[in-house]
């Protein structure tokens, strides 16, 4: 009897070291292909996409086409005088 428990307790003991073995290259394989998805992640932040810089292109000349707008025109004057006329309707 005692050599069969023996022999169970080293099968085991066998079984859980493989076991372990197995999980400890499962794990680095994992870590490994973490790595791999953080830099395309890191990658992938860093540089903008062409959709990307079209856009900013777009609003780049929407903005100056704004600006041109307000530098080339002037306020009507006869806006102004009714903003004072209304200051002096509340004033009083």
């Amino acid at each position: 009897m005692p050599s069969s428990c023996s022999f169970r307790i080293t099968r085991t003991a066998e079984d859980l070291a493989q076991t372990i073995n197995a999980l400890s290259q499962r794990l680095v394989r994992l870590e490994q292909r973490q790595e791999v998805l953080e830099l395309q992640l890191n990658k992938a932040q860093q540089e903008p996409s062409e959709e990307e810089l079209a856009m900013l292109d777009g609003v780049e000349q929407l903005l100056r086409d704004c600006q041109e707008l307000l530098a080339t025109s002037s306020p009507p004057e006869n806006v102004d005088q009714s903003w004072s006329d209304e200051e002096e309707t509340l004033a009083a």
